[in-house]
């Protein structure tokens, strides 16, 4: 008789129940899997065998006997090692060596040859989906049991190898359900570039600041060597800690993926992602067959820096359009469709002209007009557009420099960053995305759509006619219009202010208008 145990796979970021149905009979010897395996699920046969014969059981080679596996649901691709356990215990099952009920569990983990178990990854999709689905209990390999004990109300069994979860399967010894409370593995963050290492640049600060607190993108340009890289740098030091459930989101797609740093179940520093500028589209925005998560998906929740900006390839450049607008991004592809988050801050750097001194009051520009041009084309009009903040990074002068410093000023302004973004917490909190063209929902200034500027970014008579003049001298497209009302409204909840005033709506409007 056929046994039936359950497992996951991986679709896009998220999970889906899979059925590991397994018969053994008498006959010609053979081990098949079907149901879509790619070359991972089909060589596990060989390291199924090899741990079923280490832990004392009759392997399916050591008999006259024909195993066919069969995945379902069978038109959706499998892949990877995860299911060697699952296999190993219904094979066990099938060819009655061993006896329990698989109903209510779900079973995950690669063997050794040795029957030990290894871990694997995507683990935290698959106890959202065992959750989500009503299964009580699952089972996985030691190693991953602190990333699947995130989910609550699920038993989690870690086991180090095959052998000790017979006893476990067989009601003989019970092993204990781990437990742990999210907020230990909550640590205090330690940021690589600190905010205070920076002398002088108070506008470029000012400008982090406002960036931080909305989520607003900023671009930056100036000279080499006038730190626009190290301001970028240091924007994670004065970003707020990732609430749970956003380090949820993000632990999630970085475990699908395979990439959560070592001993570190839980992701709670917001991801700072610093793709090189020879990065190509697929690396960028995801893609490939079966689609991938890119570095738009990875920096979600935080910060994408692209350095030397306009040294990116332009149909890179082009592709974040529409990320920049949605906080998503659909990938079709002629089997495939996946969405992915990717609500992140972007970070541009730039030189004015190919030699970086364009403009400099004391240093003369090399650079002939058409190479000027040439360079500024690379950047095209609706992603600049799509920015929220423009500024100018001077060349600093000795004094300023070597000028010493004895004030932290990034716990003052994390803080600051932090009571700003509470209050965009609340203000967002009752209400309902189902005016909004997809499924993102709003946790900052820069995520409102024209319904929620309407309502949240009123302003007074005088700065209105302010307004009126910069979209009437085409200084301001539309887009351009609604980023600095939403610049504005952060300004005003830096100040702690119910309504915008004159000098917030200035202020905004003075990071946004720029010389051509």
């Amino acid at each position: 008789m056929p046994s039936k145990i359950y497992s996951v796979a991986i679709v896009g970021l998220d999970a889906q129940i899979v059925e590991v149905e397994v018969e053994s009979s008498y006959g010609l010897r053979s081990f098949t899997i079907v149901g879509l395996p790619d070359k991972a699920v089909e060589e596990s046969k060989e390291r199924i065998a090899s741990a079923i014969k280490s832990i004392g059981f009759r392997s399916p080679y050591q008999q006259p006997l024909r195993v066919l596996v069969n995945l379902a649901p069978a038109d959706l691709k499998k892949e990877g090692s995860l299911y060697d356990l699952p296999i190993a215990l219904g094979f066990l099952v099938a060819s009655e060596q061993l006896k329990f009920n698989p109903e209510k569990k779900i079973f995950l983990g690669e063997l050794g040859l040795d029957g030990k178990l290894r871990p694997v990854k995507g683990v935290l999709s698959f106890a959202l989906k065992a959750k989500e689905k009503h299964y009580t209990e699952i089972i996985l390999p030691k190693a991953n049991t602190k990333e699947a004990a995130l989910v609550k109300d699920i038993k989690v069994i870690g086991i180090d190898n095959l052998k000790e979860l017979i006893p476990h399967l067989e009601g003989k010894k019970e092993i204990t359900s781990l437990k742990i409370k999210s907020e230990d593995l909550f640590e205090e963050p330690e940021y690589p570039i600190d905010i205070n290492w920076i002398r002088g640049q108070e506008h470029g600060k000012r400008a982090l600041e406002i960036a931080a607190a909305g989520a607003h993108n900023l671009m930056m340009v100036g000279p080499p060597g006038a730190g626009k890289t190290l301001l970028a740098k240091s924007l994670p030091s004065i970003l707020p800690p990732l609430s749970f459930e956003e380090s949820l989101e993000v632990t999630k797609i970085y475990s699908v993926i395979g990439i959560l740093p070592k001993g570190k179940p839980l992701i709670n520093i917001r991801p700072f992602r610093y793709p090189h500028h020879t990065s190509s589209e697929v690396a960028l925005i995801g893609g490939g067959n079966p689609p991938f998560p890119g570095e738009i998906t990875l920096a979600h929740r935080g910060v994408l820096f692209l350095d030397e900006f306009p040294e990116f390839h332009r149909d890179v450049l082009e592709s974040l359009r529409q990320p920049i607008e949605e906080g998503q991004i659909t990938l079709l592809r002629a089997r495939h469709s996946l969405t992915l988050p990717c609500s992140f801050t972007l970070v541009a750097a730039s030189n004015p002209c190919p030699c970086g001194y364009f403009n400099d009051p004391e240093k003369d520009c090399k650079c002939l007009g058409i190479q000027v041009q040439k360079y500024r084309r690379k950047l095209s009009g609706p992603i600049t557009d799509r920015m929220d903040l423009f500024i100018e990074v001077p060349h600093l002068k000795y004094e300023k420099l070597v000028m010493e410093s004895n004030q932290r000023i990034s716990p003052q302004i994390r803080e600051r960053v932090k009571v700003a973004r509470e209050i965009q917490k609340k203000r967002f909190q009752n209400e309902k995305n189902s005016v909004q063209l997809n499924s993102v929902k709003v946790l900052v200034n820069s995520e409102m759509i024209i319904p929620q500027i309407k309502k949240y970014c009123q302003i007074e008579q005088k700065s209105e006619n302010l307004l009126r003049k910069a979209v009437n001298s085409r200084e301001l497209s539309a887009r351009g219009y609604h980023r600095v009302l939403k610049v504005a409204r952060t300004i005003a909840d830096l100040n702690s202010a119910e309504k915008i005033s004159f000098e917030h709506l200035a202020e905004a409007l003075m990071y946004r208008v720029r010389e051509s």
